[in-house]
C-alpha cells in the first residue's frame, strides 16, 4: 500500500511533463507568435488528470502517514511542499476551466495559468527527491 502513491504521483508527473510540453506551444504561439498546434482538448483533459492526481495523492499520503505512522505532516520537507502545492493546483485546475470554458483572447490568464503550472511541475519534481527520502527513512528504515 505504501508504494501505491509514490508509484502513483510518478506516473502523474510524467504526463504533467508531457502536458507541459503541449502548454508550451500555447506560450510560443500567444507570447512569442510562432505558428504553432495546440491540443486543446487533450492539453485539458490530460492536466486535470495530472492536476487532480496530484491534489488526491496529497490526501493519500496525508492519510497513509496517519494510518502507518500515527502522525500528519511528519515527513518534513515532503508534507509542507505538499501543503505548498495545494492553492497552486487549485489555481491550475480553476484557471484552466474558465480558460476552457470562456475561450477568448487573453494574454494574462494563460501566461499565470503556465507560469503557475510550471513552477508546481518543479515542486512535484523536488518530491520526488525529498519522497525518496520519506521511503528511504520510514519505508526501509535506513
Amino acid at each position: 500500500m505504501l508504494f501505491f502513491h509514490p508509484l502513483l504521483q510518478v506516473a502523474a508527473i510524467i504526463l504533467a511533463l508531457y502536458v507541459l510540453s503541449i502548454g508550451i506551444n500555447r506560450f510560443r504561439s500567444l507570447h512569442l507568435k510562432h505558428k504553432t498546434m495546440f491540443k486543446w482538448k487533450q492539453h485539458v483533459l490530460l492536466g486535470t488528470i495530472a492536476l487532480v492526481t496530484w491534489g488526491a495523492g496529497m490526501v493519500g499520503g496525508l492519510i497513509l502517514v496517519r494510518i502507518y505512522w500515527r502522525g500528519f505532516l511528519i515527513t518534513g520537507l515532503h508534507g509542507k511542499t505538499a501543503l505548498l502545492m495545494l492553492p497552486m493546483i487549485l489555481f491550475g485546475l480553476i484557471s484552466g476551466y474558465v480558460m476552457n470554458k470562456t475561450r477568448q483572447k487573453r494574454p494574462v490568464l494563460p501566461l499565470a495559468h503556465g507560469i503557475n503550472n510550471l513552477i508546481l511541475t518543479l515542486l512535484a519534481l523536488t518530491q520526488l527527491i525529498t519522497g525518496w527520502g520519506v521511503i528511504k527513512l520510514f519505508v526501509l528504515g535506513g
